[in-house]
């Protein structure tokens, strides 16, 4: 049975750092970090000399009734603007869990697909491809408030997971028994513990708190300065309201469900068995088998399959885990992206 679990309270600071050294040679981590520190140095020249804003180009109202109570905003991108069925799946699940879906894409969706995300969507928009998810989260809230009002239930999605691959609606279940706050899938400790943001869900008093958020994104060619502001500055701000941010899959869970010959893969500082936890990884990269085959977890995420970042062993196995019925729709997926 699938339960919340509450994230820690508190930064940890010296996670950042930890984070780093878990998945790279001191050597490495020293290079990444003049890297990230030049990045934003210039990038934030660039930004005071011609700030970025993310226009909205293209706008129009999708065939779904509202019925009020819960909206949801999903964010699009592919290499050509075109949207996968697998993308127009997710937005129909949502669609069926009782959202009012907003699609908002940071691409030229082509208008066959524009027309065919409007089928279970209330509003459709495009927008110049600044600010990432956050800021197209952003606008899309701007615009579709004044219309249907401010929700009970607010979730936030994006396209960079694949499937599901797992039944959603415990899932979904578990979420809506949790009361007040920020819910989402995994926990991350990098940076300081925070959830991630490819699907989260903010209820009762947590929608004023996630729409204050939005509210106060700013668009940042930096895309360490923009996961700091948003991802992470998020569950910092449900934090320091006093509100719930709880994860369905929890980092400390994963690592325990983790056995001997998964930590041996990832290299022989995680020995032994508390390792994880002092030098924190990603969990739907480093342990994406142990979240998708032992806890439940709906998802693969797409950079994870389609790039491996980490050089992480047995990544080329992922289809090992994904129901056959939906490995077409996902490899058409996965073809589509890989287009540059």
């Amino acid at each position: 049975m699938v339960s919340l679990t509450d994230l820690p309270e508190g930064r940890e600071e010296l996670s950042r750092v930890l984070h780093g050294l878990a998945a790279r040679s001191p050597t490495r981590f020293l290079r990444r970090a003049a890297e990230v520190g030049w990045e934003v140095a210039w990038t934030g020249l660039l930004d005071r000399l011609a700030p970025l804003k993310g226009d909205i180009l293209r706008e129009e109202a999708g065939r779904a009734v509202p019925r009020g109570g819960a909206l949801g905003l999903y964010l699009h991108w592919s290499p050509d603007g075109r949207v996968s069925e697998m993308v127009r799946g997710q937005v129909a699940g949502w669609r069926g869990a009782g959202f009012d879906m907003v699609f908002v894409s940071n691409a030229a969706v082509p208008d066959r697909d524009w027309d065919a995300v409007g089928k279970d969507t209330v509003l459709r928009l495009a927008r110049r491809n600044v600010g990432r998810d956050f800021g197209a989260w952003r606008d899309a809230a701007a615009r579709v408030l004044p219309r249907l009002g401010r929700p009970a239930e607010l979730l936030l999605a994006n396209d960079s997971v694949l499937g599901p691959i797992r039944p959603m609606d415990p899932l979904l279940a578990a979420w809506r028994a949790g009361g007040e706050g920020l819910f989402g899938m995994t926990e991350s400790r990098g940076g300081g513990a925070h959830l991630q943001s490819y699907a989260l869900l903010a209820r009762g008093a947590g929608v004023g708190v996630l729409l204050d958020h939005l509210a106060a994104v700013r668009d940042f060619r930096s895309k360490w300065r923009t996961v700091q502001q948003g991802e992470i500055g998020l569950s910092e701000r449900f934090r320091a309201a006093g509100l719930r941010r709880a994860a369905l899959f929890g980092y400390a869970a994963a690592c325990a469900a983790t056995d001997t010959a998964t930590r041996a893969a990832l290299g022989p500082r995680f020995a032994a068995a508390d390792a994880m936890l002092r030098y924190p990884l990603n969990p739907t990269h480093h342990l994406w088998r142990v979240l998708v085959e032992r806890m439940g977890f709906p998802y693969l995420k797409t950079e994870l399959v389609l790039r491996n970042p980490g050089r992480l062993p047995g990544v080329a196995d992922w289809r090992d885990v994904v129901p056959p019925a939906a490995l077409p729709m996902i490899e058409a997926h996965l073809a589509l992206m890989a287009r540059r």
